[in-house]
């Protein structure tokens, strides 16, 4: 095998396997991602979430201690809270009251919520903080409000604290995304090796396959135990090498023998016509010619029985037509000449078959003409029907076959002394191209048990239910 060749049939399984890591690392990859993006968002809402709970506490309770008149200062802030800076700033922008982390800072920011919003959380950058951000709250406190500490104007209560690395930074997106990419590409690696071990008796089945040549049909692929589709793919592998050994050496059995079949009158023809050259003078031309035609008819009826034998096996199905079976068979025996044989024909039914008219009627011919040549003085003929087939019965009442001879009769170019003796310038092929005919035709053709003679039993697939009748001659 090339290495070309050899390329090849490893490339296909190859491609298989890339291919489906390829669409099961993608699709971990897109699912993964999208799993990867809603957890992330969870995540960074829930950090942000608990944070501003934690800002609106620090400003309820500032709020609620605060008195007309008086601004208690914020309380101390504890090592586990989140509200690390609380601010008091007036409508002007000036920080009335903070706590130690926020003192002598500008304001946290510059948004004023509006009457009636309520608490505020947003980020801020000032720019004291050096880079970092701030999650943010913001309380409005109306002048007119019972409990408001100071007159003159609005003031704003702000609570922030430093955004942690998690909101801040791209921590969680960055282990996410090699958390994701490492799960693909080992979905990827697993699907490439599961489907590799998967591959790798179909790759020994299509190695034994191209292995099978002409010259040795012995080969057959590796049955992997179990009944799964590959162990279904080895066996129905094996049975067309079968098949397939089988065929081959049907094939070479018969072309040796029509080579041993021809080489006959080819010999003959060959020996007359080197006769008359050489003996000009003592061979009779007419004689000669007469025995050169001979050979030549026998030539040409060998080679006819080859082409029917071989058209038959290749014959088109949409050739065949509906035909009555019990009309075909009393045709041909009209037009059998009378030799002093008696024919008594018993029909029990018209069945209707689907076939070739010429065909069948060859196979009916042939079997009259032989029945009638072997039989001693009588020949019977019956068409019947038995379940879904329909059966033709050729009988005679001469010697007969030998149980086992029955069998052999139906091999091309075999011919028994008897058939030898009744018809010397036969082919042999009459009967194989009969039963090839009756197997196209989804039937059968054997040699069945009788106490006389021989008896040809011939078994159809019927088209339709046949019309029983009363028998008749």
């Amino acid at each position: 095998m090339s290495p070309e060749t050899n390329g090849r049939r490893w490339l296909y399984p190859c491609s298989i396997r890339v291919r489906y890591a390829l669409v099961v690392g993608a699709l971990f990859l897109v699912i993964l991602t999208v799993l990867g993006a809603v957890t992330v968002s969870g995540i960074r809402h829930k950090i942000a979430t608990e944070i501003a709970e934690d800002m609106h506490l620090a400003i309820v309770d500032w709020v609620s201690r605060m008195r007309p008149g008086y601004i208690p200062p914020p309380n101390p802030v504890e090592p586990a809270a989140r509200a690390r800076y609380l601010q008091l700033v007036d409508s002007r922008g000036r920080v009335v009251v903070a706590n130690a982390d926020a003192a002598g800072k500008p304001p946290l920011s510059a948004l004023r919520p509006a009457p009636g919003d309520g608490m505020q959380d947003f980020t801020a950058c000032p720019s004291w903080s050096k880079g970092r951000c701030l999650l943010v709250t913001a309380l409005r406190l109306e002048p007119d409000m019972p409990d408001a500490p100071l007159r003159g104007g609005p003031h704003y209560i702000y609570a922030g604290t430093v955004q942690p690395p998690a909101l801040s930074m791209h921590y969680l997106e960055a282990g996410f995304g090699a958390a994701v990419l490492v799960a693909s590409v080992m979905a990827g690696w697993v699907t490439w090796v599961v489907v590799g071990r998967t591959l790798r008796p179909v790759q020994a089945i299509s190695s034994k396959m191209g292995e099978a040549t002409a010259k040795d049909l012995t080969m057959r692929v590796p049955a992997p135990p179990g009944n799964d589709e590959i162990a279904q793919l080895a066996r129905a592998s094996n049975a067309y090498l079968d098949r397939l050994e089988e065929a081959v050496n049907a094939y070479r059995r018969f072309a040796s023998l029509a080579s041993h079949e021809l080489r006959s009158p080819v010999t003959a023809l060959r020996t007359q016509v080197e006769e008359a050259l050489m003996y000009p003078g003592e061979v009779d031309a007419h004689a000669a010619l007469r025995r050169t035609l001979d050979s030549t008819d026998r030539l040409e009826a060998i080679i006819d029985d080859l082409l029917a034998y071989t058209r038959v096996k290749d014959a088109p199905p949409e050739a065949y037509r509906p035909l009555d079976l019990a009309a075909l068979v009393r045709d041909e025996l009209a037009g059998l000449p009378l030799d002093g044989v008696q024919i008594r024909l018993r029909v029990t039914c018209q069945p209707t078959v689907w076939g070739s008219r010429v065909q069948l009627c060859r196979v009916l011919n042939n079997l009259l003409v032989n029945a009638r040549r072997h039989a001693r003085s009588r020949v019977d003929v019956s068409v019947e029907q038995a379940g879904d087939q329909a059966v033709v019965i050729v009988q005679d009442d001469g010697a007969g076959i030998a149980l086992e001879d029955r069998e052999r009769v139906f091999t091309a170019f075999v011919r028994l002394p008897e058939g030898q003796r009744l018809d010397p310038g036969g082919s042999g092929l009459g009967l194989a191209i009969s039963r090839e005919t009756c197997r196209a035709h989804g039937g059968s053709l054997t040699v069945e048990d009788c106490a006389d003679g021989a008896r040809f039993a011939v078994r159809l697939p019927l088209s339709e239910p046949a019309a029983e009748r009363p028998s008749g001659n």
